[in-house]
Formats: C-alpha cells, structure tokens, sequence
C-alpha cells in the first residue's frame, strides 16, 4: 500500500462534502498539473491518502482511500487529465496543521513540507505513522 496527500480549498471541495459523499465517494477532478496527474496514475485500490484543505486552515483533516483507479476526468473533454476516485475513510481526531509538520524534524522530507503547491503527493509509510500518531488516529 501506498500512502498520498490529496490538497483541497474547503470553498472548491471540502471534507465535509468528502464526508456526505459515503462509500460511494467522488473523483478527485479539476487536476492540471503533470506531477498531480502523475501522481493519481501511480495509485492503486486500497491506497490511503490524507485529506488537506489548503488556502485557509492548512491542515490535514481527514483520511481517504482510492476506489477507482486513474481514469479521465469528467470535468474536461481533454485526455490528457485523469483522475482517481476516493471515499472518506476518518476523520482526523485531531486536525494537523502545516505549522505542526513543518515544525516536526521527523518530517523534514516530506513533500508537503518542502513544496506546498503540489495539490496531490506522495506521503512516506515513516510520515503517514508521525502524521497519525500527531492526529491521535488509532
């Protein structure tokens, strides 16, 4: 399993709606970046990915999982965009803000802390347990 972070602006997409949409889930769409996309390509059923609402409040909130594999974007008639669909899986007992991971040494590397333009990244298997353990997820 592999482990993501998927960036949202709560005003575009919020992990309330994420919430309301159940195990049905949505498409992550509306992704014009070749790394995102990139990204999203790499990414297999089952993988889990935190929720981070970008813009406002900095801070992951939530954690997600992918229920369908890359496929083209309903939201433009170009075939370069693709896009995974996830569902909701929990919510942060404890939300992690940017400050947080960007003051933890142990997250150093991380691509959120290093490039926080990047709307869908990679998250190591070391930094997905320190980001759980900071949001008391059991």
């Amino acid at each position: 399993m592999a482990y993501w972070l998927f960036k949202s602006e709560p005003s575009t997409w919020s992990w309330e709606e994420q919430l309301a949409k159940g195990d049905q889930g949505e498409e992550w769409d509306g992704i014009r970046n070749y790394q995102a996309r990139n990204n999203m390509r790499n990414m297999k059923l089952g993988d889990l990915g935190f929720f981070y609402h970008s813009q406002t409040t900095k801070e992951i909130v939530g954690i997600v999982e992918v229920i369908a594999l890359a496929h083209p974007d309903s939201t433009t008639d170009d075939e370069r965009w693709e896009c995974v669909d996830v569902k909701a899986v929990q919510s942060l007992p404890k939300p992690v803000s940017l400050q947080d991971c960007k003051q933890n040494p142990k997250l150093n590397e991380m691509v959120l802390v290093n490039n926080t333009r990047l709307s869908v990244q990679p998250v190591s298997s070391k930094e997905w347990m320190e980001i759980c353990k900071m949001g008391d997820v059991k």
